[in-house]
């Protein structure tokens, strides 16, 4: 038997398959660890222009990192495949856990419902809305903790929009103003999305389940559903204030924080420590190879690679940046020079000869002319540190650098 591999990965069984993508069972030669590798197909991303799309999917998951949320490790690419290495996560859907064993009791409805509103309200926190979440989409691991997937249809808010205007999700689980196609928050609409799912595990049935899709979206903008005789009076109060119609009106994640029945037995969950992550991956396997190679600029210093460094540092973070360092690579991030979009560049430095050091400047993301304006004001602050060939020009200096590849 022939043992396929994609870089570290040595991949499996098959285990999903969707319109996009396959998902196989892989393992991480370095460690031993299980993932699940999603395996998408360039030709079929870029004929139905998805490019953009999988990239925030992929972009938004590696930024969320969070005990409840299925984890992204990193994004691999051949010629013709994107590999998306996934935590893998054993205990199934807990829509399944529902269909088989029908409903939750109370104490195990409320320890899901707390954990759910633990990973969205961080998602949030970091501008992400996944604007369908639904028990299908919910994941249990080996210890029956919830984790949240499938971020295909989340939005983040950074084009220059408030208020999101596509609707999207499964018509049970949608907030009414999404279905009614105007503008709406995201935020807001994924809490309805939680008070569904809840109703849904201690009933163990939809609040809103009509085959008629017309009286199924009449009896959503109505909110138009009843509580079983078996549902606590805490829950039902806490459902009825999150499947509230009026989004102006609803209960917000800090106020289910504080209802009564939400904090009975509720322990908070511990967030991981903090972590540098960033997105190379993601932009090398989506950017153009041919932009890369125009957006990339370099400089020659004679002064030792430790100022180098802590000028670089300092010169960036005067120009409102912030900086990550590792070893003789620094990552700065932060507003483009208009306020409007994220920027990032990775610097790196490299020994050419004993007394000479190159530093490469790469754009990780962002526009490109925001990057060439970056470049020219990071320079201009460093003139003390960057070496200028004795006799020639300006001008020729520049020229040469630009030719001089490694």
């Amino acid at each position: 038997m022939v043992v396929r591999k994609v870089g570290k990965y040595e991949v499996g069984r098959t285990i999903g398959e969707g319109t996009f993508a396959k998902v196989k069972f892989a393992q991480n030669t370095e460690t031993g660890e299980s993932v699940a590798m999603k395996i998408l197909d360039r030709s079929t991303i870029i004929k139905h222009k998805m490019a953009d799309q999988i990239k925030r999917e992929i972009s938004i998951m590696k930024l969320v990192r969070h005990p409840n949320v299925v984890r992204l490790h990193e994004v691999l690419a051949s010629r013709t495949k994107i590999y998306i290495i996934l935590e893998f996560i054993t205990g199934g859907e807990l829509f399944d856990k529902i269909v088989h064993h029908g409903r939750l009791s109370e104490a195990e409805a409320r320890q899901y419902f707390q954990q759910l509103i633990d990973g969205v309200d961080f998602c949030h926190s970091k501008g992400v809305y996944h604007r369908d979440l639904k028990p299908e989409n919910l994941l249990l691991d080996s210890q029956g903790n919830l984790k949240i997937s499938d971020f295909g249809l989340s939005a983040l808010p950074d084009q220059g929009v408030s208020l999101l205007r596509t609707t999207c999700g499964t018509p049970n689980y949608v907030a009414p103003e999404v279905l009614s196609h105007k503008g709406y928050n995201g935020a807001v609409a994924d809490v309805w999305s939680c008070g569904v799912i809840l109703y849904v595990l201690m009933a163990g049935y939809l609040p809103f389940d009509e085959l008629d899709l017309t009286t199924l979206y009449s009896k959503v903008e109505k909110a138009d559903y009843s509580c079983p005789s078996w549902f606590p009076v805490g829950a039902k109060s806490l459902i009825h204030r999150i499947l509230d119609p009026n989004p102006g009106t609803r209960i917000t994640i800090e106020q289910i924080r504080d209802d009564e029945w939400f904090k009975k037995n509720y322990v908070p969950v511990r967030l991981l420590e903090y972590e540098d992550v960033n997105l190379d991956d993601v932009n090398a396997v989506f950017d153009d190879p041919e932009d890369t190679v125009k957006h990339q600029t370099r400089f020659v210093s004679q002064k030792p690679a430790k100022v180098v460094l802590s000028s670089m540092e300092v010169v960036a973070q005067s120009m409102g940046f912030k900086t990550h360092i590792r070893n003789y690579k620094m990552r700065v991030e932060g507003l483009s020079a208009n306020k409007t979009a994220h920027f990032s560049v990775i610097l790196e430095i490299f020994e050419v000869a004993p007394t000479f050091f190159m530093v490469d400047i790469q754009k990780a993301s962002g526009d490109a002319s925001e990057y060439l304006k970056f470049y020219k004001n990071f320079c201009s602050n460093l003139e003390d540190i960057i070496w200028k060939p004795p006799i020639e020009s300006s001008k020729s200096r520049i020229t040469k650098s630009k030719s001089k590849k490694r």
